[in-house]
């Protein structure tokens, strides 16, 4: 695989993680999307180190723009997925003195 399929190939599986998250947002599948953010990470990792090795003609850095504008896409979806979640949680937290009283009203009386 030359260093260009390579590089390619790492945005489109960034991209591909990235749908795969979304999705998991959507069905509320929040354990799921917390693995998946571990495997995004490790990827955009792997991809810092190959940018500056590459050169891109005008073609290509269309391409990457828009994998690029559909990973930021997905990303702004998903946090209007979680923002409610988020919100309720933190009004929990910190719309009370009580932390105990909040685990009960998350995992129930048990």
């Amino acid at each position: 695989m030359s260093s260009k399929a390579d590089y390619f190939a790492r945005y489109e599986a960034i991209a591909a993680v990235s749908e795969q998250m979304l999705h998991a947002a959507r069905d509320a599948h929040w354990n799921d999307l917390i693995g998946l953010q571990e495997e995004y990470r490790i990827l955009v990792d792997a991809l810092k180190d190959a940018e500056a090795a590459v050169r891109l003609t005008v073609s290509e850095r269309a391409r990457k723009y828009e994998l690029i504008r559909q990973i930021l896409a997905d990303d702004a979806a998903i946090r209007d997925l979680a923002s409610p979640c988020m919100a309720r949680l933190s009004a929990l937290f910190y719309g009370t003195a009580q932390p105990a009283r909040v685990l009960q009203e998350i995992y129930g009386a048990r």
